[in-house]
């Protein structure tokens, strides 16, 4: 059988692909976990200079898998377990940001909600001309989460940030590029290998000073991040708890 996940390493260019097919690469708990497992592996891993994260050739990810059972099968969790497991997406997101390689993510086709997360978590995101942007998460009853905010309002400003999140209107590529959420627009197609060659063109430079540099950049950068995304979990989890937003999920096909 086809693994859900792959990586592929060329030299010091790793390439992770996700891809479920018809299901659009949504993230389902165990892809969760898997990509979380990769990105820890990689922090330990001198050999690798650049990771790209792609998803097939039509599409990055169509985000969580609410139809997943593993993410609603709450009813036998107390509280700390459940709390537990709305914390995975944190914690994948935080993984692939504290990798010390260089990280690009390749999008093609759609890219949702926690597709989105993941992709902020990278240093860079080169996307396909035809591909777009969605984060529904208040249209289903829930805040934007997995800390996905202050990294939304470094590459966005706040006022940006609120119409991605509150209007949740889809996203082109090109718009992405004018409001900072992508850095590469390409031919439909040629996102991963665009990605792969600037993974190579890093490579080639001092190792040392490349990782030195980006952990400087990110600690500028992300310095007071935590102080108000800590409670995002939390607040996912009391949100989630209403009316409106369980009737929010029936619509979107939970």
């Amino acid at each position: 059988m086809k693994e859900i996940i792959s990586v592929e390493k060329a030299g010091p260019v790793a390439t992770v692909t996700m891809d479920r097919g018809a299901k659009r690469n949504a993230l389902t708990q165990d892809m969760v976990l898997r990509l979380t497992d990769i990105a820890l592996e990689f922090q330990q891993d001198p050999s690798i200079a650049c990771v790209v994260l792609s998803g097939n050739d039509a599409e990055f990810s169509a985000g969580i898998d609410l139809g997943d059972p593993a993410r609603w099968k709450l009813d036998d969790k107390n509280p700390v377990e459940r709390r537990a497991l709305a914390l995975r997406g944190t914690r994948l997101c935080k993984a692939w940001e504290d990798m010390p390689q260089i990280t690009i993510a390749a999008v093609e086709g759609v890219n949702v909600g926690g597709g989105i997360a993941l992709t902020l978590a990278c240093d860079w995101r080169v996307m396909g001309e035809s591909a777009y942007l969605f984060v529904p998460e208040v249209q289903i009853g829930i805040p934007l989460g997995w800390q996905t905010i202050p990294r939304l309002v470094n590459l966005t400003g706040p006022a940006r940030a609120k119409q991605i999140v509150l209007l949740g209107e889809k996203m082109s590529a090109g718009k992405a590029l004018e409001w900072g959420l992508a850095d590469f627009v390409v031919p439909d197609g040629a996102a991963r290998a665009h990605a792969q060659a600037l993974a190579e063109r890093i490579s080639k430079m001092p190792d040392l000073a490349v990782r030195m540099s980006k952990q400087s950049i990110n600690a500028y950068a992300n310095a007071l991040n935590h102080l108000g995304s800590h409670m995002d979990v939390d607040q996912a989890m009391l949100c989630g708890q209403s009316a409106d937003a369980a009737a929010a999920r029936d619509r979107y096909g939970r």
